[in-house]
């Protein structure tokens, strides 16, 4: 079987032996938990991405109509696909490391044969795969170097069985992490950093399944263990990409280790957390995941909440006239920002021009359908969101941060942080 064939949703079986074969209450307890709430990214991943995009695929490639009959399900989709040969057609790679064969495999041979060559080196856990897979990229003409990889390993900080990865190249100029599944651990992707320090300056990592939580958890400490890695997290594809760039000066710093938690005590306190995602739902999984900001969004946060700390305090003041007119071409033609439509009942206050570190901003400060002060803080800047908002903290309070295309924006209230969230959701839909 190779990633030709249809599958189901769930990835191929592990097979382990004896002892090896035994999960963990603790980690099992995590998986159940992950199913519980990512269940509708396993749902979504069922579709593979529409036929206009496969078809461009298969044109930038070269192949014919035939060569990809069926993506979706634990294979990679149409758009990741893409951001592969995007990186291919940029960096020019000599040496590919992958995690997880298949589809991605093809995709990267070809388009590598088609950008001046390069080496790829594949690693699968699944024996049999691995040669079917080497055998349906010989029966397109193309080649990569397939090994078989079981999960027989372990790396420190890092829960699931990790690949035995063998003969690694000294330099990566393009990683490709694209597994193992779900099923091992929800978190077991983030062992891939094992491999960073042998990054080439400028070198890119593309992770699949950005989207689910467990993948979220993982960029987040991705971030903060390597700061000398850009992380960002791309639309365009069904289940997200996160895109990691090296930095083209030094080495890689590495995050300071944190104290570890008493052995008899790490596993209730992860199967606590386990309980309180479940208890608490889809509301809370976003509050958790989001409300500690990644470091490239502190100081955009910081800006937000400090916007709405002064708008507050200008309404206080009877010395201060407040403009209540959000003229929203004038403001895009004196500033170059584009503040988005507001749901139809909110009332607007004051609308002020704020000075940032990386250039102008608005703070639009409003009053919601329930009379909730809020205010809309929108400028230039990068952050890890996309049009789909996320939740952080800034002097005490929660700000919900999205982004559209070059333009980032905040909600912050002083409310409870679901509701700042459900608010932003409002305004990313009404823009």
């Amino acid at each position: 079987m190779t990633s030709r064939e249809l599958t189901g949703l769930l990835p191929l079986p592990e097979r382990a032996a004896g002892d090896e074969a035994k999960r963990r209450w603790a980690d099992a307890a995590c998986l159940l938990a992950f199913g519980a709430i990512g269940w509708p990214w396993l749902l979504y991943s069922l579709w593979g991405g529409r036929r206009a995009e496969k078809a461009r695929l298969l044109d930038r490639l070269g192949l014919d109509d035939h060569a990809l009959p069926h993506l979706g399900s634990w294979k990679a989709d149409v758009g990741f696909l893409h951001r592969i040969v995007d990186a291919v057609e940029e960096l020019r790679p000599r040496v590919v490391v992958e995690l997880g064969a298949g589809a991605s495999t093809l995709v990267c041979a070809r388009a590598l044969e088609r950008n001046g060559g390069g080496r790829l080196v594949s690693y699968d856990q699944h024996g049999g795969f691995v040669e079917a897979t080497a055998q349906w990229l010989e029966s397109q003409g193309v080649a990569a170097d397939l090994r078989h990889a079981p999960l027989t390993r372990s790396v420190p900080g890092w829960p699931g069985s990790w690949y035995d990865l063998t003969d690694l190249p000294e330099r990566i100029d393009l990683l490709i992490v694209d597994g193992p599944p779900w099923t091992v651990h929800p978190f077991v992707r983030g062992a891939a950093d094992s491999l960073f320090d042998r990054l080439s300056p400028g070198a890119v990592i593309l992770l699949d399944d950005a989207a689910r939580p467990g993948e979220r958890i993982v960029a987040r400490r991705w971030r903060e263990r390597h700061p000398g890695i850009a992380f960002r997290r791309l639309s365009g594809s069904t289940k997200g990409t996160l895109v990691g760039r090296r930095s083209t000066g030094g080495e890689v710093v590495p995050f300071p280790a944190r104290p570890a938690a008493r052995p008899e005590l790490a596993g209730w306190r992860r199967a606590a957390a386990v309980m309180m995602l479940v208890g608490a739902g889809w509301v809370a999984h976003d509050v958790a995941d989001g409300m500690d900001a990644p470091a490239e969004a502190a100081a955009f946060l910081a800006e937000a909440s400090s916007s709405h700390s002064a708008g507050l305090t200008r309404q206080r003041m009877r010395s201060q006239i407040e403009s209540a007119r959000l003229n929203r071409p004038e403001i895009a033609a004196a500033t170059g920002i584009a503040i988005p439509a507001l749901p139809g009942r909110w009332q607007v206050v004051d609308v002020q021009l704020y000075p940032t570190g990386e250039g102008m901003a608005v703070a639009t400060a409003m009053r919601t359908d329930r009379g909730e002060p809020v205010t809309l803080f929108a400028t230039r800047a990068e952050t890890p969101a996309e049009r789909r908002p996320l939740l952080g903290r800034s002097h005490g309070r929660a700000v919900a941060y999205w982004e559209v295309g070059a333009f980032a924006y905040a909600l912050t209230a002083d409310i409870d942080p679901a509701r700042v969230l459900t608010l932003a959701a409002e305004v990313a839909a009404a823009g």
